[in-house]
């Protein structure tokens, strides 16, 4: 069976993905990763929107770090190989890239809520008329905890401070124009516009441009979790005008479980040292850090909201990963992600005998690379076969199981396995 959808031929069969494979410039980055074992083969892997495979540089490159605490101690961080004073610096170039920032916007540092709870302390200043956090329904549990603990700091009621945005009735995602209506509607009374780029449970890619431009128009702040967008993704967050944004290194970025997170700090606010901001040691310029002086004066980028020492052995697989991220490149990536995963899409429409909605957006340009299949009946057993058929997945409450082929390290051949698999269980020939 031959298809045609966005310009692009798909064909359900073996040597239609590996002819694909053949010809994907990218192909050679799978064997930068380690893919865990399967009867002695590879699993399926689609799982890095959950956590991302290991770069196989990983292991020299903590090695390193290891040696130059062993062989020079706290000198360290003046003299090993990568200075540790300077150690978070490495990244911004990389990272300001795959965000569209520039180096100074952004930094690793903490953790993505840590890094959440203290840009809601600079940027969501609550006034008697303007107090009102917008989010969507049905947020990341952590984004929820965060915006409604932020709110009861500031003595505010969450049930009448936060407001929901939800899809309309029988839909499963947000209509920006929804979107749009409610922020105008609410206008003078919202003080902060906190959405996940990427809602993690649909798939759906925001449109943050127009997002922030509404913001801004009614004297709102813009921020984003872009936990399933960075790495994912290209962004423009200095052009959108972003105010902020923080994101985990885990998932696409397969910075390994519980890595370093990140943050973006637009330069409007970020060049001004007065804006308001919790103080920490590491915040501070390096060349003046060790007077130890009373009086916080933090650098006027990004990295002055950081707290204490870079977490060197906590960002040593962030650093080999954004290796390869720097050769790939973030809009290549991109490109092979679209088709990867219209392919699966288009694959998955071939299954009969299973009652599957994909309920991610269809246009490419609104998702990632995740396809989020809701199963109407038995979505656990589905899920446990495909677990038993080698296929790494994962399974969200109420009934969806999150597919996610990753571009840097994922193949047609993978997405075609996968369709069979599924296939045969839909058939009850697995």
């Amino acid at each position: 069976m031959i298809f045609k959808r966005d310009m692009q031929s798909f064909e359900a069969s073996i040597a239609y993905a590996r002819q694909q494979d053949e010809q994907d410039e990218l192909r050679g980055f799978r064997n930068e990763f380690f893919f865990p074992q399967y009867n002695g083969k590879d699993a399926i892997y689609f799982c890095g929107n959950s956590l991302g495979l290991q770069p196989k540089g990983v292991q020299a490159a903590i090695e390193q770090e290891l040696a130059d605490w062993r062989q020079v101690a706290v000198e360290g961080y003046w003299k090993a190989k990568n200075p540790w004073l300077f150690y978070h610096q490495q990244f911004s170039k990389t990272l300001g890239n795959i965000v569209g920032a520039k180096e100074t916007e952004v930094s690793v540092m903490n953790t993505l809520t840590v890094n959440l709870h203290l840009m809601m302390t600079s940027f969501y200043r609550p006034t008697e008329t303007r107090y009102k956090i917008l989010v969507e329904k049905g947020a990341f549990p952590s984004d929820q905890y965060a915006v409604e603990t932020q709110a009861r700091h500031h003595g505010l009621n969450p049930d009448s401070t936060i407001v929901e945005i939800s899809p309309r009735t029988g839909e499963s995602i947000l209509r920006t124009e929804d979107i749009l209506q409610i922020i105008n509607e609410q206008n003078t009374s919202i003080a902060l516009i906190l959405l996940g780029g990427i809602h993690y449970y649909t798939g759906q890619l925001m449109d943050m441009q127009s997002i922030t431009t509404a913001a801004h128009k009614v004297g709102a702040i813009a921020g984003f979790d872009l936990a399933h967008v960075v790495g994912n993704v290209p962004l423009k967050l200095h052009e959108w005008e972003v105010d902020f944004a923080v994101w985990c290194s885990y998932k696409y970025l397969n910075g390994g479980p519980g890595a370093v997170g990140g943050a973006f700090v637009h330069e409007k606010h970020a060049s001004d040292k007065n804006y308001p901001r919790f103080g920490g040691w590491w915040g501070t310029e390096e060349s003046t850090r060790f007077r130890m002086e009373k009086g916080f004066i933090p650098k006027a980028e990004a990295s002055g909201w950081q707290q204490s020492t870079a977490q060197v052995f906590n960002m040593v697989a962030l650093k080999a990963s954004l290796e390869l991220f720097n050769a790939a490149g973030i809009n290549r990536l991109r490109e092979k992600s679209i088709r990867l995963t219209n392919y699966l899409e288009f694959l998955l429409e071939q299954i009969k005998g299973i009652d599957l909605e994909i309920i991610t957006p269809k246009n490419c340009n609104e998702r990632g690379a995740q396809l989020s299949l809701l199963f109407k009946e038995k979505g656990k057993e589905i899920h446990q076969r495909m677990t038993e058929a080698g296929i790494v997945v994962d399974w969200r409450e109420p009934g969806v199981i999150r597919v996610s082929p990753a571009p840097m390290y994922n193949s047609y051949e993978d997405v075609f396995h996968f369709y069979e698999i599924v296939e045969k269980i839909a058939s009850k020939r697995f």
